[in-house]
C-alpha cells in the first residue's frame, strides 16, 4: 500500500479545495463549532438551514456526495481514496459535507436494497433532496442493540410501529427515519429485525428534543405510535434486519473527520506560537512541545488507518475490523486533543464561546465536552475493543 496521493488524486484534491472556499456559505463556517469525534455541536443538527442545502444540492450535481457509488445509480463512479480525500478536505475546512443520506442509508440501500427500493429512494439521495435521521438507540438499548424493543407487527402491505427511540441526532431537521425495529418477538434478536426507512411526516410519530451537555438541540427521543410503514420500505429480508446494521454501522464508523482533528491541531500548535506566558512563549516550553508531538504522531497514525480503509474498500475488502480500528482511535485522539488543548491554555481554555477572553472562540472548552460523545455514539469504544479482540485476534467472549 502507497499512501502517496497520485497526480491525478492531488489534481482532484485542489479542485475540491477550490470548491469550498468559493462556494462554501459563509455563515455555516462562523458558527458551525463542530468538534471532531463528537456528535454533539453539529449545527446543522440544530436548524436546516437553506444555504446548507443549497450547497448540497451543488454537490449532488456535481456527483460529489455519492462519489464512490455506481454511475448507474447516479454516483461518481470515483474510487474510495477519492471518497476520502474529498471527506477529509470538507472536514479540516469546517464545511458541511456527506451525511447520513449519502455515507450510511445510500450505500446500505445500494448493496441489499431491492431494485424498486433503490429507484424511489436512489435519486433522491443523490440529489440531495433526502435528510436522515438514525432510529437506532433506545432508553434500554444502546451498545446491545439487539435488545431493541421497538415493534414492527405486519399488518398487509404495512408495517404497525410501536415504541421509542433515543438520541435521534438532528431527527427534527429531517425528513426520514433509518430506522430498526423487531419484526418476530419469538425469534433470536439477530433473527427477527428489519431495518426499514420512515418518512418523518407519517402520523403517530411524536419527536421531542433533548438539550445537550453543551446547550445544543441536536439529539431527540422519537416517539412511534401505531405509525403505519408500507412494506415496500423495508431494506433487504423481513427478518435480517441487524445483519445489514451491522454493515451500515460500518459505514457510519468510516465516517471520520480526519481534516477536522488536523485543523484543530493547527490551530491549537499556532495557538502555542503566538502566546506567552510569564514571558515566554508556549512554544519554547519542554512539556508543551512534548504534548503537541505526542498529537502530531497520533493524528498521522490516524491518517494512516484512514487511507488503509480506503484503500481496502477499492480493493474489495470489507474493512469491519477496520473500522472498529479507525473509530476506536479516533475517538481517543478526540478526547486527547481537548484534554491537551485546555492543558495547554490553563484556566483560559475554560471559558465559554462567546467570551471575549476564550481562547480559540472557546472551541476546546465546547469540545471538551463535546468529545463525550464521541466514546458513545457509533458504538461504544469498550464495544469497538471487543470487536477487535473477537473478531481481530480471535480472542474467546470470555
Amino acid at each position: 500500500m502507497d499512501f502517496h496521493l497520485s497526480e491525478a488524486e492531488k489534481k482532484f484534491r485542489d479542485e475540491v479545495e477550490r470548491f469550498i472556499l468559493a462556494e462554501m456559505p459563509r455563515s455555516y463556517v462562523e458558527n458551525d463549532l463542530y468538534w471532531p469525534g463528537g456528535y454533539g455541536a453539529i449545527s446543522e443538527f440544530e436548524v436546516r438551514d437553506p444555504e446548507v442545502e443549497a450547497f448540497r444540492r451543488r454537490m449532488g450535481e456535481l456527483g460529489w456526495s455519492t462519489m464512490a457509488w455506481p454511475k448507474e445509480y447516479g454516483g461518481g463512479g470515483r474510487t474510495f481514496i477519492e471518497q476520502a480525500i474529498f471527506c477529509e478536505r470538507f472536514s479540516y475546512h469546517g464545511a458541511p459535507g456527506m451525511d447520513i443520506s449519502t455515507l450510511i442509508a445510500g450505500p446500505t440501500i445500494l448493496r441489499f436494497g431491492s431494485e424498486e427500493l433503490k429507484q424511489e429512494w436512489i435519486p433522491q439521495i443523490v440529489k440531495g433532496n433526502l435528510k436522515f435521521w438514525l432510529a437506532y438507540s433506545e432508553p434500554n438499548a444502546g451498545s446491545d442493540l439487539a435488545a431493541i424493543q421497538t415493534r414492527a407487527v405486519e399488518d398487509g402491505d404495512y408495517l404497525i410501529v410501536n415504541g421509542q427511540k433515543i438520541w435521534g441526532s438532528g431527527a427534527h431537521v429531517s425528513d426520514c427515519g433509518w430506522m430498526v425495529a423487531r419484526t418476530d418477538m419469538n425469534a433470536q434478536p439477530y433473527r427477527g429485525t428489519a431495518l426499514f426507512i420512515v418518512d418523518n411526516k407519517t402520523p403517530g410519530i411524536t419527536i421531542r428534543p433533548i438539550i445537550n451537555i453543551d446547550g445544543f438541540h441536536s439529539f431527540n427521543e422519537v416517539f412511534f405510535d401505531n405509525v403505519r410503514v408500507p412494506k415496500k420500505n423495508v431494506v433487504g429480508e423481513m427478518n435480517m434486519g441487524f445483519y445489514y446494521l451491522m454493515v451500515a454501522l460500518d459505514f457510519e464508523r468510516l465516517a471520520i473527520s480526519m481534516g477536522g482533528f488536523r485543523r484543530r491541531f493547527e490551530d491549537l500548535l499556532q495557538y502555542a506560537r503566538e502566546t506567552r506566558r510569564n514571558g515566554r512563549l508556549l512554544s519554547e516550553d519542554a512539556r508543551v512541545r512534548s504534548k503537541l508531538a505526542e498529537l502530531a504522531i497520533e493524528i498521522e497514525i490516524a491518517y494512516l488507518l484512514y487511507y488503509r480503509t480506503a484503500w481496502m474498500m477499492d480493493n474489495n475488502l470489507f474493512p469491519n475490523i477496520e473500522a472498529s480500528e479507525i473509530k476506536l482511535v479516533t475517538t481517543m485522539l478526540s478526547r486527547k486533543l481537548a484534554d491537551t488543548g485546555l492543558e495547554i491554555m490553563g484556566p483560559y481554555g475554560q471559558l465559554w464561546t462567546g467570551s471575549a477572553h476564550a481562547p480559540l472562540s472557546g472551541r476546546f472548552s465546547l469540545g471538551y465536552l463535546d468529545s463525550l460523545s464521541a466514546v458513545i455514539g457509533a458504538g461504544t469504544s469498550e464495544i469497538q475493543r471487543n470487536i477487535l479482540a473477537q473478531r481481530g485476534l480471535g480472542l474467546k467472549r470470555k
